[in-house]
């Protein structure tokens, strides 16, 4: 009996036997074979430039990877809210509130030039380092 295309109704469909018919001559064993018997049959000089084209393509994977790093989880902004000040503050409880401000500005700033400092001194050295090899 056959279906409406004119296939038969048992086994898979023409496409697909074909397609394990072409892939189930292929086994891991042949496959390591053959790389040898290729590889036996080439020259020196193109055994040894196949590994080095081998080597910069996995040092560039690597520096890919090893540059990776992932976004940080999600974290809510902190919420600054406005104080309220009485109005009849005296003039030397605004200056005191703004020495404490100030310090705290100051600390900041102090945190913000160090890790730029840090920063303008990693890529002095990338800089240097490329500088030595001529770049």
């Amino acid at each position: 009996m056959t279906s409406t295309r004119g296939w038969p109704d048992a086994g898979p469909a023409p496409t697909f036997a074909c397609m394990w018919a072409y892939l189930s001559r292929f086994s891991p064993l042949r496959a390591v074979l053959d790389l040898r018997r290729f590889l036996g049959s080439r020259g020196k000089h193109e055994i040894l430039f196949l590994f080095a084209a081998l080597a910069v393509c996995v040092l560039i994977i690597a520096m890919f990877l090893a540059d990776y790093s992932p976004k940080p989880a999600y974290r809510a902004p902190d919420i600054i809210y406005v104080q309220s000040w009485p109005a009849n503050r005296t003039d030397a409880e605004i200056v005191a509130q703004q020495k404490i401000d100030q310090a705290k500005k100051d600390k900041e700033d102090a945190e913000r030039a160090k890790a730029e400092a840090e920063l303008r001194a990693q890529y002095k050295r990338a800089s240097d380092t490329l500088k030595k090899f001529g770049i």
